[in-house]
């Protein structure tokens, strides 16, 4: 178990990271945040561009599976469903337990597993401590709470080293 707050590199969005390089790098299954990594907050459902970089890794071989910690009522189920791939709510990040739980789900190892997320304190460092590389993406959209703001800004120095560092 790990303790970083450094991601395995950051990407613009999830479009720019390559189904076909991840599983040239032994990945089968990637774990995604839901709000602001796939989709703004309050977007009920997947983008075009979502279902085509989820298909785009199928047909790379990598599964899909949505790791959430959205306190609200159904939407990381609706999404998921819609998606059509497992899903966690309520997950805990940064905590181990969701992560372990989803990779035995899917039957893999975290050597095969990557984690995407657009935080540092939940996303990259729960990856870390499971064992799992993290790969952060640039949030969506931070308007609408000023607490984002100072949340991002704390995490700009790990950002700012994780860009040196990249895992494709």
């Amino acid at each position: 178990m790990s303790f970083s707050l450094i991601p395995c590199g950051v990407y613009p969005s999830i479009t720019a990271i390559c189904p076909k390089k991840l599983a040239a790098r032994g990945i089968r299954l990637v774990l995604a945040d839901l709000d602001n990594t796939l989709v703004a907050y309050k977007v009920p459902e997947p983008t075009p561009q979502v279902f085509a970089w989820k298909a785009a890794l199928e047909e790379a071989g990598v599964q899909l599976f949505l790791l959430s910690n959205s306190r609200k009522p159904g939407r990381p189920q609706h999404f998921a469903q819609v998606l059509d791939i497992p899903f966690l709510g309520h997950a805990g990040k940064p905590k181990r337990v969701g992560y372990l739980q989803a990779m035995e789900r899917m039957g893999c190892t975290p050597s095969q597993t990557v984690m995407v997320g657009d935080q540092i304190f939940t996303d990259t460092l729960g990856a870390h401590r499971a064992g799992i590389v993290p790969l952060l993406v640039r949030p969506i959209q931070l308007a609408g709470n000023p607490g984002r703001y100072f949340r991002y800004w704390g995490e700009t120095p790990f950002r700012l080293l994780g860009r040196r560092r990249p895992f494709l």
